[in-house]
């Protein structure tokens, strides 16, 4: 699967050939390595020995798959844990240091490390709440000194702490109540534009004082001299916060051009509300904060796509929704003076639908002729922005015909076997690098495709490095029909791999959840495979715009039993034999 679900760790332990299981299958050690550190409370030991004898870990025996496979989890301690596995005459030995996840306050009085914040330089319009925060010693009074302001930071009776977004992957996503009585807090809002330089943090208890400097500064930002910036990429990185932690929003078009209502690192906050990378920008000297109004919008139907025509007096930020039949395209830091709209009969769009729904910001609502849309994209020539609806496939005649050989004829399928190269991803209990099982399903699934008639482009059809940009860069460039990531999945550290198994899909725009959702049933169905479930996930082969993009998760490399199923050449057959047929079910849905 893609970095994000594979484990990192997992992957990069792996590098050897299968090793068949046979009477001779010595005692094996997929994961975890040799000396392991992790936060977790526990810890699955993935392996494999011939099924002749028992394994045992610690002294005792643990279960085992028909072939010989294990997956027990155990619970960890703080601190080290040692792990002895035995097969006959052969020993392997296994540290695990559980790390603990609580900050550690000094010996005596003061702060803990790091725990200042903010840690980062901030800036922020005035009257905007700017809040501190430390984690010191308990029964202490804290403030912090920014100018000539005091600001106390009292303790935090009660804290909550939601679990990583891996959670929902292991259904165990509920939110952690803790203790906080070392958790210090308080907000103020400050008026006056200007650097306040960094604060410094006061801690008095017992009529001792420790003061430190914070190592973000504090700007105030002057309302009539906010910068300007026009990001360079091709798509910049819109965010909800300023961190790679926050959700994604619709990229922006380079050339698209926002005021800076706010910083925070390397971070910077745009006036309608998203947060974008300063690298992905550059500043323009004297300009003003971008504002346009728009007049009359038009269309045109190039090759296998409708464009709409919004000609700006500069170009805006914009945002994307999709639904059910309806593609809503809102434009920031605009007034609309529309009085015409020229939109003929389309093959995609039923009507074009505005409103102006603040003084500055503008919605367009396209009404579309079919609940599936097959992707979008959203450029800048100049001052137009131009948004590209793509057209529902063109299925030749004997496609058409549905000649049962050739019913996919018509169809550009990529196909995107998972990882490659030096990135093993997941590896089965013996070994098995996940990179090599999604290359062998994926050319079995690209054989079938052609046999039914389709074009079938392939990310890579060798064991190679290719990069994520530069396999989402394939689809944006190929506008296929769809396209499909092949993977295999694995778990975090405190997942069960012994009962955790079965086929997930993961989809990110609205126009690849039928794929996804239909494609899951029918290869659980068809198959009698258990079901992982359908998620919704934000993985970069999942976030391309220009076609359904669906990311196939079909089985647990570190399950011991299904790990069986997946290394089977015959089952892999079958499972290309029925994904293939899946889509060309799909396709025959939606004409």
């Amino acid at each position: 699967m893609q970095k994000i679900l594979s484990w990192a760790i997992l992957a990069s332990v792996i590098t050897l050939p299968v090793l068949p299981v046979s009477a001779e299958q010595p005692l094996f050690l997929a994961y975890p390595p040799r000396e392991h550190k992790t936060t977790a409370e526990k810890i699955f030991l993935i392996g494999t020995a011939a099924p002749t004898s028992e394994v045992l870990v610690n002294g005792k025996p643990i279960p085992r798959s028909q072939s010989g496979n294990f997956a027990p989890s155990f619970p960890l301690q703080l601190g080290e844990n040692r792990f002895t596995l035995r097969y006959l005459n052969q020993e392997i030995q296994v540290t695990v240091t559980r790390l603990s996840t609580e900050p550690q306050l000094p010996q005596g009085l003061g702060f803990a490390k790091d725990s200042l914040t903010p840690a980062a330089d901030i800036a922020r319009l005035p009257g905007e709440q700017i809040c501190f925060g430390a984690i010191a010693s308990p029964r202490a009074r804290v403030s912090v000194t920014l100018g000539n302001q005091r600001i106390s930071l009292l303790p935090q009776s009660q804290d909550v702490q939601l679990p990583s977004n891996f959670a929902v992957l292991t259904g165990q996503n509920q939110p952690t109540p803790r203790a906080a009585i070392n958790n210090y807090q308080g907000c103020a809002e400050i008026s006056q534009a200007g650097n306040f330089g960094n604060p410094v943090f006061q801690l008095n208890l017992n009529g001792e004082r420790v003061s430190q400097r914070g190592t973000g500064t504090v700007e105030i930002l002057s309302p009539n001299r906010l910068e300007v910036i026009e990001v360079i990429e091709e798509a910049g990185v819109a965010r909800t916060g300023p961190s790679t932690n926050y959700s994604r929003l619709t990229p922006l078009p380079k050339g698209t051009r926002a005021a800076v209502t706010g910083k925070q690192g390397d971070w910077l906050r745009l006036d309608y509300g998203a947060w974008i990378r300063q690298k992905e920008t550059k500043v323009i000297s004297g300009a003003t904060p971008p504002k346009s109004i728009i007049r009359s919008i038009t269309s045109r139907q190039v090759p296998g796509a409708t464009e709409i025509l919004f000609p700006l007096e500069i170009p805006v930020p914009v945002s994307v929704q999709q639904s059910d039949k309806t593609f809503t395209l809102t434009l920031h830091n605009l007034t609309a003076q529309t009085d015409t709209i020229f939109l003929n009969d389309d093959p995609v769009i039923k009507r074009l639908d505005w409103y102006q729904v603040t003084p500055d910001r503008v919605q367009y609502n396209f009404r579309l002729k079919s609940e599936q849309q097959w992707g979008y994209d959203l450029r800048y020539e100049g001052t137009t922005l131009i948004l590209s609806l793509r057209h529902p496939p063109n299925l030749s005649s004997r496609g058409i015909l549905g000649l049962s050989t050739q019913r996919l004829a018509g169809i550009k399928i990529l196909l995107d076997p998972g990882h490659g190269g030096a990135e093993t991803g997941a590896s089965g209990p013996n070994g098995y690098p996940e990179k090599d099982v999604n290359l062998v399903v994926s050319k079995l699934l690209q054989k079938e495709l052609v046999q039914r008639g389709a074009t079938v482009y392939m990310t890579r059809e060798t064991d190679k490095d290719v990069s994520l940009r530069d396999r989402m860069d394939m689809i944006h460039e190929l506008e296929p029909t769809i396209a499909l990531s092949i993977h295999y999945n694995a778990l975090p550290d405190y997942g069960d791999a012994i009962n955790t198994a079965g086929i997930g899909m993961f989809w990110y725009h609205t126009q690849a959840h039928d794929l996804s959702v239909f494609l899951h049933n029918y290869l659980v169905q068809k198959l009698r495979r258990p079901s992982y479930g359908v998620f919704w996930n934000n993985l970069a082969l999942t976030r391309p715009h220009k076609a359904p993009s669906v990311l196939l998760e079909l089985g647990f490399m570190i399950n011991p039993v299904e790990f069986e199923w997946i290394s089977n050449p015959r089952e892999q057959r079958q499972l290309a034999n029925a994904i293939a047929d899946g889509i060309t079910e799909w396709i025959a849905t939606v004409e």
